[in-house]
C-alpha cells in the first residue's frame, strides 16, 4: 500500500504551550519536535506491522520544517517546506491506498481543545463546509475524500480524536491526551502514547478495506469567519468572495479542491492584514 500521513504537532503527547510547538523557542521545541517525530515513527512502524507500505510524509507543523531524518525509515519521502500548493495536504493523489494523520488537535473554537486552532488562529477564527464547523482534521480528509483516499488513522487529543472518528466511523483513533481547557492537558507518556500509535497503526491499516473517502455533496459553500475585520478587508478582495458580515465571508463553487484552495488562498491574504502598518 502507498501510504501518506500528514503530521502535526500540536496533538503530539504532552504538548500544552505555544511555546513547545514554537520553532523560535529553543529549549522547548526540540524536545517536543523530536516527540512529535517519534509518534510518526510509531505510527510507520505499527503500518508496516500489518502490510508493506510505501510511505510518504507531509510535515504539516508552523514552517513545516520539523522533519528529524534520523528518526524515521531510510525508505520513507518527506515533503517539507511552506508555504506551498496545497499546505498539509501536498502530495496526495489517487495512487495512495490510504492516509493518516498523527498529531492533529482540535478546531479553533472548540470546548476543551488544547491550543486548537484551525490553521491560522490569527486571520481565521472558524470555518465550515455545507454549514459544517470544519476543523483541519476534516478540511483535509475531504481533500483525501477529492482524490478518492480514505483517511484511516487521527492520533492527538480527545477532541479532534472523536470529532472524526464521528463523522468517519471507519477511522482508527488513539487519544494520547485529555485536553483541560485551552492550555493544559492529562497525558499519556511519550512511550506509552508511541505504543498506542504504533498498536492503533496496525489496526487501521488491518482494516483499511472497510474504509472509505471522506467527501461533502457539491454545491460547496465555504463560510469563514475572520479573527478581525481587517482580515476580512483583504479577502473579501479576492473574486468569489461575498461578505456577509464584518468578519463573515462566503465563498460557493461546484469543485471541493477549488473552495480548498480559495480558503487558503484567504487564509494567506486575511493574514497579510496583521502586518504593521
Amino acid at each position: 500500500m502507498k501510504l501518506f500521513i500528514s503530521a502535526d504537532m500540536e496533538g503530539t503527547a504532552g504538548v500544552c504551550s505555544w511555546a513547545q510547538v514554537d520553532p523560535a523557542n529553543v529549549s522547548e521545541y526540540p524536545v517536543y519536535r523530536r516527540y512529535m517525530i517519534r509518534e510518526l515513527a510509531a505510527a510507520i512502524e505499527g503500518a508496516r506491522a500489518a502490510e508493506a507500505c510505501d510511505v510518504t510524509i507531509r510535515d504539516s507543523h508552523w514552517n513545516q520544517t520539523n522533519v528529524l531524518w534520523d528518526e524515521l525509515p531510510a525508505d520513507v519521502r518527506a515533503i517539507t517546506g511552506a508555504p506551498s500548493p496545497w499546505s498539509m495536504n501536498d502530495g496526495i493523489d489517487a495512487s495512495f491506498g490510504g492516509a493518516f494523520f498523527t498529531g492533529y488537535h482540535g478546531a479553533i473554537g472548540a470546548e476543551n481543545a488544547t491550543l486548537a486552532h484551525t490553521y491560522s488562529p490569527d486571520s481565521i477564527y472558524s470555518v465550515s463546509v455545507n454549514g459544517v464547523r470544519c476543523s483541519e482534521a476534516i478540511l483535509n480528509a475531504a481533500m483525501l475524500g477529492y482524490h478518492g483516499v480514505p483517511l484511516l488513522l487521527v492520533t492527538g487529543d480527545r477532541t479532534i480524536v472523536e470529532e472524526t472518528t464521528r463523522m468517519m466511523p471507519w477511522v482508527t483513533g488513539a487519544i494520547v491526551e485529555e485536553s483541560i481547557g485551552y492550555y493544559a492537558v492529562n497525558s499519556l507518556a511519550p512511550a506509552a502514547a508511541r505504543a498506542l500509535i504504533r498498536d492503533r497503526a496496525q489496526t487501521a491499516i488491518a482494516g483499511a478495506k472497510d474504509a472509505r473517502p471522506f467527501t461533502f455533496e457539491p454545491p460547496f459553500e465555504l463560510v469563514i469567519e475572520t479573527a478581525h475585520t481587517g482580515n476580512a478587508d483583504f479577502i473579501e478582495l479576492l473574486p468569489g468572495f461575498e461578505r456577509l458580515s464584518g468578519r463573515t465571508l462566503r465563498y460557493a463553487c461546484d469543485d471541493y479542491a477549488l473552495a480548498f484552495r480559495a480558503f487558503l488562498t484567504s487564509m494567506r491574504l486575511g493574514g497579510a492584514a496583521n502586518a504593521p502598518a
